[in-house]
């Protein structure tokens, strides 16, 4: 009888209704393709594996995705979205415990008396029929899948930065280059002026002209060391350990063309709901959409079941054999009469914060849109940019060796050669800066489609 019970317990809670509102996804406020030329734009999707595809990179990434702190933390916050889940979870079925107890006293009257009773009791089960505890168990599932497109999230966003790192290191060891280069250039024209003035061809400006650009760039030789270093501290931070030399790059000029890869994918603006950030914010709103049923169901009785059945004996070794069976069954109803206005209250706020949270969703694609949007902008110009950066280098670099060569023959000025070289410094480190900007833009493109990060 108490199995029976126990089962009709469990198949009035499985059939009970839902007050959940009707769920429909907030239409997506922004174009539905993505803008390029004609309409059309070459985006960027695929696992981090597919776009990062330097080896030394590759394992750099592959050890930040164990060892990074924020990777662990939002591992941590799953797994107590999941607890919490689970224990939401519990209060759709029954507790069952057993007890064994035993007493043994003696009076005046009857003199030693012995009693032992065995139970299997249901406590206080509420009867979910109009949904409540289904609507808070579903609330805390999607909480708990928020928090797996969160940790997701946080690892497109650890690639992101850890690659994005990398390729500042490499950018400042080309600086770095550039500017050692400089200052050994610059050594050898004050060697040359120096030699000029004793000979009487050159005035005391020309070496003072000279000295300044070497020291110049001899500062910026010790700031941009100084810049390599933190940027492999940056490095160390991000993939939480120590990263050997040996995967560390070397100068930007030194990198393969297919570092980062863009992998060719479809146009429409679609693709953005498969972004972690905007599947979060998705499974946030179906939170509180079920928030607002078990809001609901608080304006409905309650019903709570207590029961229990077992055997009693006045002796132990009788007690499974001769034993005489007892059991209960207390259930009871509760009907809101008068609560405040509390109930009220609760279903305005979770109907408040379903609002507030579609405006998030729709504010968070629209953000996703805005930075392809952007990204794909800036990739349009970057081939020309970098076309003509690469020919303003190659023009300067002419227009000092024959400034030099003429200063040498004497017939032009130290100035013509100072201001060439200045010129040529400063483009050269333009260069550097639109090759940077273009691999970030690469990693930008990929982050902003929501690239996998498994």
């Amino acid at each position: 009888m108490f199995r029976l019970s126990v089962l009709f317990i469990a198949f009035l809670s499985v059939g009970c209704v839902s007050l959940d509102p009707n769920y429909q996804r907030p239409d997506a406020p922004v174009p539905a393709t993505l803008p390029g030329a004609q309409g059309q734009a070459t985006a960027v999707i695929g696992n981090w594996q597919q776009v990062v595809k330097d080896a030394r990179l590759n394992k750099v990434v592959s050890m930040a995705l164990n060892s990074n702190r924020d990777v662990q933390k939002a591992i941590a916050d799953i797994d107590a979205a999941r607890a919490q889940y689970g224990e939401t979870r519990a209060s759709l079925f029954p507790t069952v415990d057993a007890e064994l107890s035993g007493s043994r006293s003696r009076t005046l009257a009857n003199g030693v008396a012995t009693s032992t009773q065995a139970d299997g009791a249901v406590s206080s089960f509420e009867l979910d029929l109009f949904g409540r505890n289904q609507s808070l168990s579903r609330a805390a599932r999607e909480t708990w899948l928020a928090s797996e497109y969160t940790a997701q999230n946080t690892r497109l966003t650890m690639i992101s930065e850890l690659t994005t790192a990398w390729v500042t290191l490499a950018a400042d060891n080309s600086n770095l280059a550039l500017a050692q280069q400089t200052m050994n250039s610059a050594a050898d024209s004050l060697k040359i002026v120096k030699r000029q003035m004793e000979v009487g061809t050159a005035a005391a400006t020309d070496v003072s002209s000279a000295m300044s650009v070497y020291q110049q760039a001899r500062a910026s030789v010790a700031s941009y060391q100084t810049l390599v270093m933190q940027d492999k501290n940056a490095i160390n931070l991000l993939a939480g350990q120590t990263v050997p030399d040996s995967l560390l790059p070397g100068t930007l000029e030194s990198l393969g063309d297919n570092t980062i890869t863009l992998v060719p994918a479809g146009v429409s603006s679609s693709v953005l709901l498969n972004r972690p950030d905007i599947q979060e914010a998705e499974h946030n709103l179906l939170s509180a959409n079920a928030n607002i049923g078990a809001a609901r169901a608080n304006f409905f009785p309650t019903i709570s079941l207590t029961a229990s059945a077992g055997v009693g004996s006045d002796s132990l070794s009788s007690l499974f054999s001769h034993g005489m069976k007892v059991w209960s069954f207390a259930p009871s109803i509760t009907l809101p009469l008068f609560t405040g206005g509390s109930n009220m209250a609760q279903l305005r706020y979770a109907e408040a914060e379903k609002k507030g949270l579609i405006a998030t969703y729709e504010k968070t694609i629209q953000s996703a849109f805005k930075d392809v949007a952007d990204a794909l902008a800036r990739r349009q110009t970057l081939s020309e940019e970098l076309d003509a950066q690469r020919q303003y280098v190659a023009a300067e670099q002419q227009t000092l060796d024959i400034a030099m060569k003429r200063y040498q023959a004497g017939s032009s000025d130290y100035l013509t050669v100072l201001t060439a070289q200045r010129t040529l410094w400063s483009a050269q480190q333009s260069l550097i800066a639109l090759q940077q900007t273009e691999l970030d833009n690469r990693i930008t493109l990929w982050q902003s489609l929501g690239g996998g990060a498994a």
